[in-house]
């Protein structure tokens, strides 16, 4: 409900009754948002960006405390970071849902505590352990389809939800296809509920809708990433999932080189294609590692050579390998601006984007190619380009970080330092 909608229906009311109101949940949430009927154990709310995911699970857990249906209570998110800022403190998070009930924060010991004892303890994806030796009535999982390991950090969650009369956990998710994911969709006790971005136009920017709705409706990533649906691999993409997830680890071994790749976008402004920036590099037995993506829309020139330059630094590569198509020597220049001592070499695609990603397909299908943490839009672009739509931009800049680390397996692209 739009915040002007919502101040005139609290204006003519008195103190009292304005702020039983404005903390009346179920008046204000949409259907999708309250916890469905039913003897489920676990809530699986499916949302896409801005759908209300958030606020959902704040409320529902904000409620169980106050009740005293929930006494120990999990908070599991992809990083500490991430339940503290989104989760914790965010705009829609617990701190501000549960202002009312006089909620706590004690962020050095990862708790909030509620008046009548109730607590909350913050836990983390990557390590999926430090759940052990701990029992809860509740739980909420925020973003499982971007965990490091979700599969494992589930099963430790679900062995410590053991006390109460009804333990429960919602889980607040935007869809991938991910297998952890896909078994809890089957699992008889999982209730489902869904909402997408537009479903919460009133309380989201007209100038994001209209940006989401021109640049992405009816694509792939927009029906995941906007409308909630889980879009299975495409069986003309090159890559497959279960390349990518049996070879993933959590760190990398010594690297004999680094390389920053990056796919320029054509144009600029708000409006402008996205900017590929991966970070990778090859040890020395000879397996890839894709260490970061830094990619990002909306990028001047120069901002996008310095997010380069910043990963050229921080991962102390080698050097930054572009794509000079568009552009030509404007790249390069760009580029020796914002990273003036770089080893800089500039690539010029001459083969359509199928033929020149299919060596590097090949290495992830013989399991030389590690991905050093999770990466859902990278992974995603890569596991659903067939040659049509939207240009990868991050598939694409991936392509040219392996075709410089294995010159052996590529297509050899004309290459000219700089």
């Amino acid at each position: 409900m739009p915040q002007e909608t919502r101040g005139l229906l609290l204006r003519d009311l008195g103190p009292d009754e304005a702020e039983a109101l404005d903390c009346d949940w179920p008046f204000w949430a949409r259907p999708e948002q309250l916890a469905p009927e039913g003897a489920w154990r676990i809530w699986l709310f499916l949302g896409g960006r801005g759908a209300g995911k958030t606020r959902a699970g704040a409320e529902w857990i904000c409620e169980g405390a106050r009740c005293g249906a929930m006494r120990r209570v999990a908070l599991v998110g992809a990083t500490y970071a991430d339940v503290r800022d989104v989760m914790i403190a965010g705009d829609s998070g617990l701190l501000r849902c549960g202002a009312a009930d006089g909620v706590r924060h004690e962020p050095s010991k990862r708790q909030l505590h509620w008046p009548n004892g109730a607590m909350a303890q913050a836990f983390t994806a990557e390590e999926p352990d430090g759940l052990r030796g701990h029992q809860f009535d509740g739980a909420w999982c925020d973003e499982l389809c971007k965990w490091q390991e979700p599969q494992k950090t589930l099963d430790m969650l679900l062995m410590a939800l053991r006390v109460g009369e009804a333990p429960r956990a919602v889980i607040t998710t935007t869809p991938r296809n991910l297998a952890a994911f896909k078994a809890l969709l089957a699992n008889e006790g999982v209730a489902v509920t869904r909402a997408g971005t537009f479903a919460n136009a009133a309380n989201l920017a007209p100038a994001f809708l209209e940006q989401m709705r021109r640049q992405y409706a009816g694509t792939r990533l927009g029906r995941q990433e906007l409308d909630a649906e889980l879009i299975e691999d495409n069986d003309g993409a090159l890559w497959r999932r279960d390349w990518i997830e049996r070879a993933r680890v959590r760190g990398w071994p010594e690297l004999r080189r680094v390389v920053v790749a990056v796919d320029p976008p054509v144009s600029v402004g708000e409006d402008a294609d996205e900017c590929g920036i991966v970070v990778a590099g090859v040890s020395e037995v000879g397996e890839g590692y894709v260490l970061a993506d830094r990619s990002a829309h909306g990028l001047s020139p120069l901002a996008w050579a310095r997010t380069a330059a910043e990963a050229y630094e921080a991962f102390s590569a080698d050097a930054i390998v572009a794509e000079a198509n568009q552009g030509g020597a404007m790249v390069g220049e760009v580029i020796r601006q914002a990273a003036p001592d770089a080893v800089v070499r500039l690539v010029h695609a001459r083969r359509d984007k199928v033929t020149r990603s299919s060596p590097a397909a090949a290495l992830y299908e013989r399991g030389l190619v590690h991905h050093a943490g999770i990466f859902p839009a990278l992974e995603d672009q890569l596991c659903q380009y067939d040659g049509t739509g939207a240009s990868p931009d991050r598939m694409d800049a991936l392509v040219w970080a392996l075709a410089d680390l294995f010159p052996g397996t590529s297509a050899k692209p004309r290459v000219r330092a700089i």
